[in-house]
């Protein structure tokens, strides 16, 4: 069996914190590989559609293009529509039945699990992995297995505030990312040439 862990979300843009956790489950775990999920219109955030979806396929490749074990799940994306986790989950195991898949999550996802669509059906056959973040409980009735790992705060959305800002993006974005979004002018950020 292969073991394959799966981080999703919009990747709006990706950011150091979205590579720790999936370079640290990938270790804890000894995962096969790590797969990036862009969601399509994510069901649990207000999408901000400052981005094309190619645009975040783009940041996501520069993110991860010196890492053997890291790759990107376009599944969502070609599904289009809202990106409801069980539907998914459903799809790749049935296209891959020989494959454990571990769907890795940050704090404040482990808080708003019961809310999700067919979360009983889907931790039946999907092993969540948990990794905290500062200022979330991290606190679920359905089964979780929390990682041990430094803990980072650091959001898209911070991210795309300092785009508009003009302030630092160094160490909290990889360096072809930020080269990126300053070269096509993303959030809000002055262009370079």
């Amino acid at each position: 069996m292969r073991r394959v862990g799966i981080l999703g979300g919009t990747f709006n843009p990706p950011h150091c914190g979205h590579l720790l956790m999936a370079n640290e489950a990938f270790h804890a775990l000894k995962l096969d590989e790590v797969r990036f999920m862009p969601n399509a219109i994510p069901p649990h955030k207000e999408m901000h559609n400052l981005v094309t979806d190619e645009q975040r396929v783009q940041m996501l490749e520069l993110a991860i293009s010196d890492v053997p074990y890291f790759s990107i799940e376009k599944v969502e994306l070609e599904s289009g529509g809202i990106s409801y986790t069980y539907n998914t989950m459903c799809l790749l195991q049935e296209c891959e039945p020989d494959t454990t898949f571990y769907f890795i999550i940050g704090g404040d996802m482990i808080d708003s699990l019961h809310t999700w669509y067919h979360i009983e059906e889907l931790v039946s056959f999907v092993q969540f992995v948990g990794i905290k973040r500062p200022g979330t409980a991290a606190k679920t009735m359905y089964p979780v297995q929390l990682l041990e790992t430094p803990e980072m705060n650091l959001s898209s959305t911070v991210i795309r505030q300092r785009c508009q800002d003009g302030g630092p993006l160094k160490y909290i974005l990889p360096e072809a990312v930020e080269a990126y979004i300053r070269k096509e002018g993303l959030y809000g950020a002055r262009k370079t040439t």
